[in-house]
């Protein structure tokens, strides 16, 4: 069965060489060569990079420049096609400079025969079809390591990394030389969970969908799910490969979700108390009313009184209540992010002066617009930022407030260097009436969360005691 044709281009300055070449090609079986000759190297050079030939024939001396030169230039121009180098006397240092250069094989004019150019042609053609077909893998492979949107990457047995792609800048915020410099156990928030990770790792070489929190370059804590596998480069030694996947925004969601349904039910239940409560209490208020009469006594009437009195304080609590349940009314419009956290801080600066606050601001250059209630989205900024200066102390606290952007949504971070919360009380955080303050009334950050549930807002909360806390506040940008 014939392979045809095969275009063959011999670059020697001596035409009888190739004369001698082109005979021998014409006698190969199974191939029926088209051979052509170049003697000049520039010409060569051109005539390679248009990429008409399957295979070519390279002498080692042409004119003042050397074949191991075309060729080494010519693979720099992305040339895929096989390079046979050609000399005139054998020798080791040839060779190896040869393949070094790119060549796929090495002959020498001398002992050039039918069987050894036919050998050489099959072989050439055989490995370049070959190295072909690696290539496009590699370039398919790289591709979906460059394009990824997950971190893709590579480490050693002590996953100091080796290799990243594009997608871990965007999720951890270093860079790739200060990637490159440290072990991904150095960015888990949670350092008890690295014995976890080796410990799998020495039992299996592997780990499958194992949720673990990173810290960024920034201190931001991230929610991902980890897999690692173990493999072994072409010299045997083992290496690592993982996928690192962000699910921040759906735990973040969830644990919103979560809370909006706990409030829910909340909600359900106090709507029902009011109800069973107004009931008995309207009849005694009714009551109240026609039992003053001026006759009575001012015992009676004192008593009458706190009746009424506390009557109206119940049916105020109530009303108070229900209108911590109801979604807030806004009337939206585009808003810059910055002059509602500005006019926020303004409310605040005589709480933030009184106690000697140091207060640093952190926002984008470029206005970042939201479509908001401006004066409602004010109020939710200002309890938040009250509740983080009277968490600090005074002379000694740290209020940073910044404005950054996450893809396609803007996040406005709160923070501060106060007591932090406890894992208790985080978890009634946004409660109506829940507070830890002595003198709270409990509805400043559940009024806070209605209004930014009416702006379509996700929100995050992290804290440490002793510490401080950071509220992550994120907002769709406006169209």
């Amino acid at each position: 069965m014939k392979i045809s044709p095969v275009r063959i281009l011999v670059i020697d300055d001596d035409e009888d060489d190739f004369f001698i070449i082109k005979e021998y090609l014409s006698k190969i079986e199974g191939y029926d060569c088209v051979v052509d000759w170049c003697p000049e190297y520039n010409k060569a050079g051109t005539i390679i990079c248009k990429g008409e030939y399957d295979l070519y024939f390279v002498d080692y001396h042409l004119h003042v420049k050397t074949g191991l030169e075309l060729i080494e230039e010519s693979i720099r121009n992305n040339c895929e096609e096989p390079f046979i180098l050609l000399t005139g006397n054998g020798s080791r240092t040839i060779d190896m400079m040869a393949m070094q250069s790119g060549a796929i094989d090495y002959l020498v004019k001398g002992e050039l025969n039918i069987e050894k150019l036919e050998r050489c042609i099959r072989y050439s053609l055989e490995r370049s079809s070959a190295i072909r077909a690696l290539r496009a893998s590699e370039r398919k492979f790289r591709n979906i390591f460059e394009q990824s949107k997950d971190t893709v990457f590579t480490a050693t047995e002590d996953l100091l990394f080796t290799e990243v792609n594009d997608a871990s800048f965007a999720l951890l915020e270093y860079n790739k030389t200060e990637l490159l410099s440290q072990s991904l156990y150095s960015l888990f928030a949670d350092k008890n969970g690295i014995a976890a990770v080796k410990h799998q790792l020495i039992l299996t070489g592997d780990i499958t969908d194992k949720e673990v929190v990173l810290l960024t370059k920034n201190g931001e804590k991230k929610i991902c799910i980890l897999t690692l596998s173990t493999e072994k480069n072409i010299g045997g030694i083992p290496y690592m490969q993982g996928i690192i996947h962000d699910i921040t925004v759906l735990k973040r969601s969830e644990k919103a979700n979560l809370l909006l349904e706990k409030l829910n039910v909340t909600g359900r239940l106090v709507r029902m108390m009011a109800h069973e409560v107004r009931n008995p209490l309207n009849n005694i208020m009714l009551s109240a009313e026609q039992l003053d009469i001026p006759e009575h006594s001012e015992e009676s009437k004192m008593c009458l009184n706190i009746i009424n009195r506390n009557s109206k304080r119940i049916e105020d609590i109530i009303a108070e209540l229900l209108n911590s349940f109801r979604p807030a009314e806004i009337m939206v419009e585009r808003k810059s992010l910055q002059s509602i956290v500005d006019e926020s801080l303004v409310a605040a600066s005589d709480r933030i002066t009184l106690r000697h606050i140091a207060l640093k601001r952190d926002f984008l250059d470029e206005s970042a617009w939201v479509m908001a209630d401006n004066k409602k989205l004010q109020i939710a900024f200002l309890n938040i930022i009250i509740n983080a200066i009277e968490a600090m102390q005074e002379n000694e606290g740290q209020l940073v407030v910044a404005i950054k952007q996450k893809g396609l949504q803007y996040m406005v971070s709160i923070e501060d260097n106060g007591s932090g919360i406890s894992d208790d009380n985080l978890s009634h955080l946004f409660e109506p009436y829940f507070t830890s303050k002595q003198n709270g009334m409990g509805l400043g950050l559940s009024s806070a969360l209605n209004i930014l549930q009416s702006h379509n807002a996700s929100f995050d909360v992290q804290t440490k005691l002793t510490k401080g806390t950071i509220f992550r506040l994120f907002f769709n940008m406006a169209g």
